[in-house]
């Protein structure tokens, strides 16, 4: 699959926002309106995963190399995944959600 076509515009499944492919070389891989992906992945970008469950936004963590990520957890079978923050591109991550989720660990 290209680059091209894994970075699609999508509507998202939680709350029905449609949003737009990122602008920055990278892929969106979760709504930067509610922060809500899906459980497709197995192994980040493998789409393997059968579950296909919501994913929760529960956490950030700050990685060395790959920089800020939300941990999300799935809402039907409870795995967890971390996903990059999108940011400089056409419609970053909620930065107001991101800060509540940082809070939250607290």
């Amino acid at each position: 699959m290209s680059k091209k076509t894994e970075n699609a515009p999508f509507t998202c499944t939680y709350c029905s926002a449609s949003v737009p492919a990122v602008t920055n070389g990278s892929y969106r891989n979760h709504c930067p309106f509610c922060l809500y992906s899906l459980h497709v992945d197995v192994h980040p970008g493998d789409s393997l995963s059968d579950c296909g469950g919501m994913m929760k936004p529960v956490g950030v963590e700050y990685h060395t190399k790959k920089g800020y990520q939300i941990i999300h957890e799935c809402m039907i079978c409870g795995s967890t995944m971390k996903n990059k923050i999108a940011e400089n591109t056409v419609c970053p991550d909620d930065f107001k959600l991101i800060m509540k989720l940082v809070k939250q660990e607290r």
